[in-house]
């Protein structure tokens, strides 16, 4: 509330004492003390100064501001609280890289005609594929096998160059057992919620999917570390998610932008789902993390035979 034809008001202090001298302040601490005697009905004004902003007030009500700000100043102290710091296992980066070249090796192997106790070399394509008429049919393996499979080795590179930096940050931040098992299942239920709008003879392959799926889930913890900070702050790793999706996974002849966009959620939902048990509990120990990360392979592994078996 300003009123500039008052000469006499006096100012408040930049240390909030009991003098009326109008000490220089900056801009933000200007506009932040102004809302708080407004808000407090006590009227106040800004005035330019050469090193910044003079807030000045009545001088009936100079004594009731200087206390208004120092209990707001108290009780505001240590807000916002500082950002957590990641609780990581800060280990090496080979157990995620090393996974990311078994990938590769499986390539590999796919390409090969290999003929084995007299079976010929099965169409690991056909049978692996995330087809979505034959996944809502109830061929439940494809939605995980469609991961480890790619057209070619271009396509391959890309995914392992584009996914690498992500998956060893989340493998670091969470464990490499804990973070394969949400990057896996974000892959998952991406290929599973494309198969459901696409139409039935839509096919895709790629671990792509899964990529997004570990950017979604980066943007959804980091979300959780920020969400004691003001203004529009939180929301940067959702921009940089989207904006990283928009980059990266729309381009291209073949690129299926629906399994991008679908893993990029699952990933962010999960990692909401995640975020509260591991703020209480804390990350998984070693044994916690060697468990998880069999689980995952048992995953991958019975998947492909049930294809095998069953496709």
């Amino acid at each position: 509330m300003d009123d500039g034809g008052e000469r006499s008001w006096l100012g408040i202090p930049r240390d909030l004492g009991g003098g009326s001298a109008a000490d220089d302040l900056s801009p933000e601490a200007a506009r932040r003390w102004g809302q708080v005697l407004a808000a407090r009905r006590i009227p106040c004004r800004t005035e330019p100064s050469p090193c910044g902003f003079r807030l000045l007030v009545p001088p009936a009500l100079h004594a009731a501001a200087l206390e208004e700000l120092r209990l707001f100043e108290e009780e505001n102290r240590n807000w916002p609280p500082p950002e957590p710091p990641t609780k990581g296992r800060g280990g090496s980066p080979f157990a995620p890289l090393s996974v990311l070249i078994l990938l590769a090796t499986f390539h590999n192997l796919t390409l090969l005609d290999l003929h084995l106790f007299g079976f010929s070399s099965p169409d690991w394509g056909a049978l692996g594929n995330a087809h979505a008429g034959q996944i809502l049919a109830g061929q439940w393996w494809r939605p995980l096998t469609a991961l480890t499979l790619h057209s070619d080795g271009v396509h391959l590179l890309g995914n392992i160059a584009l996914g690498a930096p992500f998956i060893v940050l989340l493998c670091r931040d969470l464990g490499s057992g804990l973070a394969w098992t949400l990057i896996l299942s974000s892959g998952a239920l991406g290929n599973l919620a494309n198969a459901l709008l696409q139409l039935p003879d839509h096919r895709a392959v790629g671990a792509s999917t899964a990529v997004f799926g570990a950017i979604g889930l980066i943007a959804a913890l980091s979300l959780r570390r920020r969400k004691h900070q003001v203004s529009w702050r939180p929301l940067l790793p959702v921009a940089a998610a989207l904006a990283l999706l928009a980059l990266l996974g729309t381009g291209g002849e073949g690129t299926d932008l629906g399994a991008h966009l679908f893993g990029l959620v699952s990933g962010f939902f999960l990692g909401l789902l995640s975020a509260r048990p591991l703020d209480r509990r804390g990350r998984p120990g070693p044994w916690g993390n060697r468990l998880l990360a069999l689980a995952s392979a048992l995953a991958v592994l019975s998947s492909w035979v049930g294809a095998l078996l069953l496709g």
